[in-house]
């Protein structure tokens, strides 16, 4: 069936009646598309909601957020990851501060921008300002390698270059802003990495590779990245009711976030050995481990990080300050002082073990 006007038709009649209700879709105001688009960059959309609808608590408008302190930034990012993005959002809000506080119309201009790349420009352009832009994502790209049958690998240069050509050549004049959803919608409800529901497909008629029975052949992918598994420890050290917490460099993996001491573990080296041993490298102070907290993973692009967690005690430093040989900043902070200070996903999670087990005994 040729890609003619009835296939833009019956695709827009379906994202009518099947799109989801999203915060960001009740007025497509930019500044809520801007944020919603960099969010989903990295994040299931799914628990974009959730950040989305809390960050406009904190930061409603682009005055705000460009007037707001960075830690409180990254506080309110935390949970998502990658945090150059909110980074970026804040740098980009405080140029924004110095002409007029509206995000630009004009492509070229937002191209300009921190953190705003070809296919977020295209978002806001065609989202926002229903401007004829044409967007592609990993749903698009999935949905256009069956439709299209797409027999190089989706990833490359080649298959790039043809998905964004077809969705260019697709993209209805005037209807950018549902067009595009429509298709990211479809995408990421019907045309799923496994088990398609091709039967509430409205685009069957031409998708080439329910055609030809290939759907689950269908995009060709690269080969699967091996896992690396990062074993790291780190330590709560306490004086009385004061706990150490100190905050990384700014040119450092997680720049500004704030962090227990500790680090990745040496080879043939214990959890143990290497809290002590980062304590007194990172801080120049003599630790002893007492009590094990727990052992928490979690994940970031490829990689597979194991954290083990411990209490510590001094072991005759009690009266010395720790120093700043792996940080810029450190503080001796109460326990329920913690929730105001961005940790990395590991140490947050650290936490909330540790208020767990307060809880458990009526703390």
């Amino acid at each position: 069936m040729p890609f003619d006007r009835r296939f833009s038709d019956r695709l827009l009649a379906w994202f009518h009646l099947h799109q989801r209700d999203l915060p960001w879709r009740q007025t497509y105001a930019p500044y809520h598309v801007w944020i919603a688009e960099i969010m989903l960059q990295q994040t299931q959309m799914d628990r974009v909601v959730f950040y989305f609808n809390r960050w406009l608590e904190h930061f409603p408008d682009i005055p705000t957020l460009a007037a707001a302190d960075e830690d409180q930034v990254l506080r309110c990012w935390e949970g998502l990851g990658y945090y150059t993005r909110a980074r970026n959002l804040q740098r980009t809000a405080r140029l924004l501060a110095e002409h007029g506080h509206r995000l630009p119309d004009r492509y070229e201009e937002l191209l300009q921008l921190p953190g705003i790349g070809p296919y977020t420009a295209g978002a806001i352009m065609s989202i926002a300002y229903n401007q004829d832009y044409p967007v592609v994502d990993a749903n698009i790209e999935r949905l256009f390698a069956r439709l299209f049958d797409i027999i190089t690998p989706i990833k490359s240069s080649e298959s790039k270059a043809l998905v964004w050509q077809k969705a260019t050549e697709l993209l209805p004049a005037g209807q950018s802003r549902l067009f595009n959803q429509a298709l990211m919608e479809l995408g990421a409800l019907v045309c799923l990495p496994r088990k398609p529901r091709c039967s509430q497909c409205p685009l069957v008629p031409w998708c080439m590779a329910h055609r030809q029975d290939i759907i689950d052949e269908r995009p060709v992918l690269p080969p699967k990245k091996k896992s690396i598994i990062i074993e790291m420890a780190t330590g709560i050290l306490m004086r009385g009711e004061k706990i150490l917490i100190q905050k990384r460099k700014a040119d450092d993996v997680w720049a500004n976030l704030w962090e227990f001491p500790g680090g990745r573990l040496k080879e043939g080296e214990t959890p143990q050995q290497a809290v002590v041993r980062e304590f007194l490298e990172e801080t120049g102070l003599q630790v002893q481990v007492s009590d094990a907290i727990t052992s928490v993973r979690h994940s970031y692009m490829h990689y597979r990080v194991i954290l083990h967690g411990f209490f510590c005690k001094d072991a005759g430093s009690e009266k010395k300050e720790p120093a700043l040989h792996a940080a810029q900043e450190n503080r001796w902070v109460d326990f329920t002082e913690l929730r105001n200070f961005a940790f990395p996903a590991g140490h947050r999670k650290l936490i909330e073990e540790v208020e767990e087990g307060f809880r458990g005994l009526g703390v």
